[in-house]
């Protein structure tokens, strides 16, 4: 029997998240600049074989849930096709998709045609105002359409995450957690963290998530913690006391869960990171562009787990940003 990936705190890993390009649709101002971005040229950019391959490498150690993310992933032409290939990877017990939703209307039915039960859709706001000067694009209504038709298709399992930014989003936790609760979906609320592109976060600008349960618990109803949730989770659930579903808090920033962290991360050009705020990344291109076999890509990989960190390091003084920005790491 092959060891599980085991960090050096005893952390162990099973999910990975692969981003499949740093390219996207919007311009989210906590995460990219509006005009002057320098993406990756496609040439860079692992292949679905690449991909697949890796993924083979890594599901005898350990990995059994994926992520795909960006950038904005439907931006990668024939993305349903990669999910069949990773799909029907024996081992892979479950795979989800980010995304910001403007494109899910026209690929939402072959997404799930290929296998996709699980979507995660980035939305800050019901209001399209708002939505425009955080996105920079006017493209609510078509996130709204691609939702709908996600629901049509046969989704069940969708989540709305939230980055929450203060002095900007108080007045849409309500409005999106009530959006979620007509629905059947679970929003979650993500605290503002330093991943931008243009130094804009600070810790006055984090909405915390105790915040966002007192605000929801006074104007929705009382939320308590889900019992039993799995502590390896990112974000923490509740439970409306009524029964009208379920909440999540990701609190990066107030409440880190780094001793608890399961996840490893496959940039899109193929650099592989042990955090999502690491500073050192481990380029596996070359071994999945070369004749290198499995065995070779599986000791890159345990190297990696074996160097992680203890946390990112966000509330010490010792904190150093990654020099990469988010849409160019992967949610």
């Amino acid at each position: 029997m092959i060891a599980p990936l085991i960090d050096g705190f005893g952390r162990v890993h099973d999910n990975l998240r692969i981003s499949v390009t740093d390219r996207c649709n919007i311009r989210c101002f906590y995460c990219m600049p509006e005009e002057g971005v320098q993406f990756m040229d496609r040439a860079e950019i692992l292949t679905f074989e690449e991909i697949e391959r890796f993924v083979r490498a890594a599901v005898p150690l350990g990995i059994s849930k994926l992520r795909l993310t960006g950038g904005e992933p439907l931006l990668r032409r024939d993305l349903p096709r990669l999910i069949e290939k990773l799909a029907a990877i024996p081992g892979i017990r479950d795979i989800a998709l980010t995304t910001n939703a403007v494109l899910l209307e026209k690929h939402a039915a072959a997404l799930y045609g290929a296998g996709l039960r699980r979507l995660n859709i980035h939305l800050d706001t019901l209001d399209r105002a708002r939505f425009e000067r955080i996105t920079r694009r006017d493209d609510l209504p078509r996130v709204l359409a691609g939702i709908d038709k996600a629901v049509e298709v046969g989704f069940r399992n969708i989540k709305l995450n939230v980055v929450a930014v203060k002095g900007l989003v108080e007045p849409d936790i309500v409005p999106v957690a009530k959006y979620c609760r007509e629905r059947g979906f679970e929003p979650r609320y993500i605290e503002f963290m330093p991943l931008d592109a243009q130094s804009l976060w600070d810790r006055t600008s984090v909405l915390t998530a105790d915040e966002i349960i007192s605000q929801l618990s006074r104007e929705i109803a009382p939320l308590r913690a889900v019992p039993d949730a799995d502590p390896r989770a990112p974000a923490t659930e509740y439970e409306y006391t009524d029964g009208g579903g379920r909440v999540g808090l990701i609190a990066s920033v107030s409440k880190p869960f780094c001793l608890n962290c399961n996840r490893i991360r496959l940039t899109s050009e193929g650099k592989l990171r042990y955090c999502l705020f690491a500073i050192d990344e481990t380029d596996v291109r070359p071994l999945l562009r070369s004749q290198a076999s499995d065995e070779a890509i599986a000791a890159v990989i345990r190297s990696n787990i074996a160097a992680k960190w203890i946390g990112h390091e966000i509330n010490s003084p010792q904190f150093v940003p990654p020099p990469r920005p988010m849409y160019s790491i992967g949610g």
